[in-house]
Order: C-alpha cells, then sequence, then structure tokens
C-alpha cells in the first residue's frame, strides 16, 4: 500500500537530507497521530507541493505530532506540457468534483471560468469562499492522489481574460458537442500550457467559441457521449496524458 503523504511548509523540509530528522506538527501532525494514528516504525511521506518529496521512517509518535527520520529524498520535476483546465462554474459541486477528479489525474492549474451561461456567480465574499474551497479540495486530492506537487487555484477568469490566456498558450482545445475534430487525433506540443476550456450546464456559447478560435483555440470533442461538467474535463485530461505522460 501507498504510503500516506502530509503537505508541509517549504521551511519544515528545505535542506533535507537521508539521515535528517524532521517533526510533523500542526494540523497534518494531528491528523497524522490522532486520526490516522501512525506510530513508531511506520513510514510516511512529506511533500512541500512544489516537487519535493521525503520518505520518512517514524521515530516516535506524540499526541499532536510526529518524530521523524529522513529514509530518502526525491523532487519531481514539472511536468512538460502544462495542463491546465478551465473550468466554468457550475451548480450543484459539479465544478469542485471536477477539480477534485483533476488534480488526481495531473492537472497543474485550474482556472475557474465566470462563462455567460454559468448560473453559479461568483461575486465578492461568495467569490473568495468558494476560491478557496477550490484551494481546499486541490490540496485534498493531491494527498489523496500521493502527488508531490500541488496544482494552482487561479483568480477568476472572464471570457476577455480567457480569450487573451489562449493566446500565449502552447495549445488550448474547448470541448464542444458539435465539433467534428477529435481530441483524441490532436498532436500535443513538447512544452508550454495546453489549456482545456469545459463549459457549464448551458453550454459555451456561440460568441464564447469564436472568441476562443479567433484566440487560436481548436474546437474538438471527445466522443460520441455527451458528458456533465464535472466529467468533461477530467476525461480530456486523460486523453491528453495518454498521448504522453502515460507513455
Amino acid at each position: 500500500m501507498t504510503l500516506p503523504l502530509f503537505l508541509v511548509e517549504p521551511a519544515v523540509v528545505s535542506g533535507a537530507t537521508a539521515g535528517s530528522r524532521v517533526v510533523l506538527d500542526g494540523a497534518e501532525g494531528r491528523h497524522a497521530a490522532t486520526v490516522r494514528r501512525i506510530g513508531a516504525g511506520e513510514q510516511v511521506m512529506l511533500t512541500d507541493g512544489a516537487g519535493l518529496r521525503l520518505t520518512c521512517d517514524v521515530v516516535s509518535a506524540g499526541k499532536a505530532d510526529l518524530d521523524l527520520r529522513v529514509a530518502a529524498v526525491d523532487h519531481e520535476p514539472a511536468a512538460q506540457p502544462r495542463f491546465v483546465l478551465v473550468q466554468a462554474l457550475a451548480k450543484g459541486d459539479r465544478d469542485d468534483q471536477a477539480v477534485e477528479a483533476a488534480t488526481e489525474l495531473g492537472v497543474d492549474e485550474v482556472v475557474p471560468w465566470q462563462a455567460s451561461r454559468s448560473i453559479v456567480q461568483w461575486r465578492g465574499e461568495r467569490a473568495d469562499k468558494a476560491r478557496r474551497k477550490w484551494e481546499a479540495t486541490v490540496v485534498a486530492a493531491t494527498k489523496q492522489s500521493r502527488r508531490a506537487r500541488t496544482p494552482v487555484v487561479a483568480e477568476l477568469a472572464t471570457t476577455k481574460a480567457l480569450a487573451a490566456r489562449i493566446g500565449g498558450a502552447a495549445a488550448a482545445y474547448v470541448l464542444h458537442e458539435d465539433a467534428t475534430l477529435s481530441l483524441a487525433a490532436q498532436v500535443l506540443p513538447d512544452s508550454g500550457d495546453v489549456l482545456v476550456v469545459v463549459g457549464p450546464e448551458g453550454g459555451i456559447t456561440p460568441e464564447e467559441v469564436a472568441a476562443f478560435e479567433a484566440a487560436g483555440a481548436v474546437t474538438v470533442r471527445l466522443g460520441r457521449s455527451v458528458l456533465r461538467s464535472s466529467s468533461a474535463g477530467p476525461a480530456a485530461l486523460a486523453v491528453l496524458s495518454a498521448a504522453g505522460r502515460w507513455r
């Protein structure tokens, strides 16, 4: 079974080498000691969320912390190309589900998008709270999937801002049920950002599609089925990963 992974501040693991001693405390330490009941003789992994990962032996366990000895140090390089999921805001936590699954599938960044047909609106305090929820979802999914790199949660994007970002990307794919081109047939660039744009429940408007295509995006389909906003992005990431990262 894969070792449990805990996300810590960079200062906790910076400069660690095999044989170093590290203390896992705070919220992660309490979870490890009191919820997971991890004890002496077991092993855990620590990561700073930026690629550094330590495999550690538990020397002793307190009520809210673990005393650890570093057994091994490795660094997960940043993936290329870089996968960016642009997820339109959706009702019923479907966008949260998409972000969770996308993190497990290796996405590098998620961008919340206020699409024209998004029923959910992020404004004021609600926007801050909703974005923090996405960040918490990303952190939990990072630990669950044992990733050493935590995806970035970008600021809320408007259609205009998104079109500008598409213009600077290495590739951008807009998922649309009426598209004639297949995502699986696209050739991925070797580096740079690859954007996958997913619309809300009501779909992407013709005006939005036109703006994105004018900026350089390619409109594509996944298959014959029409997927929900919660599953389309993760499915697309799986297709792209199978074409490159999973080989």
